[in-house]
């Protein structure tokens, strides 16, 4: 919307938005597909706006348009000259775009634009893509692939006689030779697009994608579609909420300590906001106090509200924070969310029941020196300490089979409650995991295509 805004500078820039919102048509396809002469950009452009159910614009198909005094205009001009003038091409283009299917479904513009002062002209006018595509291959190939191009003059599909022969017998008698294919005339449309191409693709340098059209067509294709499937990296500023789900055992506090280590976020474990609020006989305190000494869940209201208040907190409203330990289940979630704490990051970490028991219940602590221990990863360094370490009775393998089995039973509402989360395999080395996560929140989110 910023950008549509500082493009269009509107007068009154509310009732604007309101109808840009409206549209919702932020994540719409907007493509240019670039390409010599026997690249197969047609042919590409066509099966990615079958695929994205967009609509292709071509100078053909623009000024084939009916009912349109500029197109007809564009016709005559295209055929005494076999060009249409650069300003009449860009107020066909705005015409076409304006309509109503271009603005709900998007666009594909096949070698458009053709010269520098057209890139230029249609970035002054507001037109922009979100990616450029242009197709490469050594003239040699180019030209000998032009030499067996055959359309069908009722599809407008392009076959080769070579690389790409339809099965069907009737669709073989119908093929036509294109005009202006021979090897001279291929040459000099060679010659003109080199000395153009050069001109344009600078005005697009962070939108750009070059891909080698010398391999088969649907390698070509995958790519193209790989590509424009993806969405750039905004430079808007970015306040992660990131919440991690998982169960018990499955390294919450390890990873959400990497983060708030690495991105300065502020590491919220709700269970530490508990024994703090206790520890510091707040007003919270008091009233979760009888609920520790009983062992007893604390109920959800005073959880909420102990958390509403640090999330409140400056340092967590500027910086971002990493939550885990809330929610558990689908009540605390939809809570959470009416109060408006949303997370725009959510990870849930899975990890099977045989290496939580592995990882808890070998857990060991030192009453002399608090120090902690691991049987397996972090052995005690004498036979003296390992022989007054003690285990944490919540840390048996009874209490820790409860204690999965209460979150795997809530684990598929909220990952539903959370539609756009992603699921890890948290049983693997925890730096790996970290990794897995980190790209999850500085890359952007794909949008869900119905």
């Amino acid at each position: 919307m910023l950008e549509q805004l500082l493009i269009h500078q509107p007068k009154d820039p509310i009732p604007f938005m309101i109808d840009h919102l409206q549209r919702d048509n932020d994540y719409v396809p907007k493509i240019i597909i670039l390409g010599p002469p026997a690249s197969g950009k047609t042919t590409i452009a066509m099966w990615l706006a079958k695929h994205l159910s967009t609509n292709l614009l071509s100078v053909e198909s623009l000024i084939a348009k009916e009912y349109s005094p500029l197109a007809a205009d564009a016709r005559m001009h295209y055929q005494k000259f076999k060009m249409v003038p650069n300003m009449l091409l860009i107020r066909l283009m705005q015409e076409r775009l304006k309509e109503e299917d271009c603005i709900r479904r998007g666009w594909i513009l096949d070698g458009i634009p053709e010269t520098r002062e057209q890139a230029l002209t249609i970035q002054t006018l507001g037109i922009s893509p979100r990616h450029v595509i242009a197709l490469s291959a050594p003239d040699t190939v180019l030209i000998e692939r032009n030499l067996g191009k055959r359309i069908d003059p009722q599809t407008g599909e392009i076959y080769h006689t070579t690389f790409d022969w339809p099965p069907e017998s009737e669709i073989q008698n119908r093929l036509m030779m294109p005009a202006g294919i021979s090897e001279g005339e291929t040459a000099r449309k060679l010659l003109e697009y080199h000395r153009n191409i050069v001109r344009i693709l600078p005005s697009y340098p962070k939108i750009l994608k070059v891909i080698n059209a010398d391999q088969p067509c649907v390698d070509v294709f995958y790519q193209a579609l790989t590509y424009v499937q993806t969405s750039h990296r905004s430079n808007a500023p970015f306040t992660p909420r990131v919440l991690l789900c998982g169960p018990v055992g499955s390294g919450k506090s390890l990873q959400a300590a990497l983060l708030a280590q690495k991105y300065g976020l502020i590491n919220v474990c709700c269970g530490q906001l508990l024994k703090e609020a206790v520890a510091d006989k707040s007003k919270y305190g008091e009233m979760i106090q009888p609920f520790f000494e009983k062992e007893t869940a604390v109920p959800d209201n005073i959880v909420m509200k102990v958390l509403k208040q640090r999330l409140d907190q400056q340092d967590c409203v500027e910086r971002g924070w990493v939550l885990h330990g809330f929610p558990r289940d689908l009540d605390q979630a939809h809570v959470m969310d009416s109060l408006g704490y949303k997370p725009n990051r959510v990870f849930f970490l899975n990890v099977p029941l045989d290496s939580v028991i592995e990882r808890l219940t070998l857990r060991r602590t030192d009453p002399v020196t608090g120090e902690r221990y691991h049987l397996m990863y972090k052995p005690p360094p004498t036979m003296e300490v390992q022989a007054r370490l003690l285990q944490n009775p919540k840390e048996s393998e009874e209490q820790i089979k409860l204690k999965m089995d209460l979150f795997y039973r809530n684990s598929a509402e909220l990952e539903q409650f959370y539609g756009e989360a992603i699921t890890l395999n948290g049983d693997q080395d925890p730096y790996t995991v970290f990794e897995y996560i980190e790209s999850g929140i500085i890359n952007p989110l794909p949008k869900k295509v119905p």
